[in-house]
C-alpha cells in the first residue's frame, strides 16, 4: 500500500502541472510596434477604472488600460492621422474559447468618438481568474455587453485600406 508521502508528492506534483502560464495580452496585425503585455506592464500603465451593473443590480467595478493607450502604444493612428483610409481599419478582439468582437479607431479615439473600453485585469479590487481571464475587455457604454470580452488574449488591428 502507497505511504502518505507518496500521496503527498503526487498532490504537489499534480498542483505544479495545473498552474496556468504567465498571462500575455498579444496586440498584432498591421502595426508598427506589436505588443506582448503580461499583467505586470498593464500595471506599470495609466489606469482607469469604470462601473457597470451586475444583473442582480449591484454595481462592478473594474479595473485596467483603456483600449485606446494599449493600441497607441503599438501605434494603432489616432488623432490627426485618423482621416481618410485609415476610418476603415478595425481591431479584432478575441477570446481564447473563439469569441470575437470589432471596434473601429473612431469610436475609441478620445479625439472622435470617445467611447471608454478598458482592458481589465481587476474586478472589485481583485484580479481576475476563473472564466474572467486574466484580461477582459469592458464596454460600459454598450447597453447588452455583448462587446464586453472574458478571457481576452489577442487585439489584432487590420487595416482594409492600405
Amino acid at each position: 500500500m502507497p505511504s502518505m508521502k507518496y500521496f503527498a508528492f503526487l498532490l504537489l506534483s499534480c498542483a505544479g502541472l495545473a498552474q496556468a502560464p504567465s498571462a500575455t495580452l498579444t496586440v498584432t496585425g498591421d502595426l508598427p510596434m506589436p505588443l506582448s503585455l503580461t499583467l505586470a506592464n498593464l500595471a506599470a500603465m495609466p489606469r482607469q477604472s469604470v462601473h457597470i451593473p451586475n444583473p442582480d443590480g449591484s454595481m462592478a467595478m473594474y479595473e485596467g488600460v483603456s483600449l485606446y493607450d494599449v493600441l497607441k502604444r503599438a501605434g494603432v493612428p489616432f488623432g490627426g492621422e485618423l482621416r481618410g483610409k485609415a476610418l476603415s481599419n478595425y481591431v479584432l478582439a478575441k477570446a481564447s474559447d473563439g469569441y470575437q468582437v470589432i471596434f473601429t479607431p473612431g469610436e475609441i479615439d478620445p479625439s472622435f468618438g470617445n467611447q471608454t473600453i478598458l482592458v481589465a485585469d481587476h474586478r472589485d479590487g481583485n484580479p481576475l481568474s476563473g472564466n474572467q481571464g486574466s484580461f477582459r475587455l469592458v464596454v460600459p457604454n454598450d447597453k447588452e455587453g455583448a462587446r464586453s470580452v472574458r478571457i481576452l488574449e489577442t487585439l489584432e488591428f487590420v487595416r482594409l485600406r492600405k
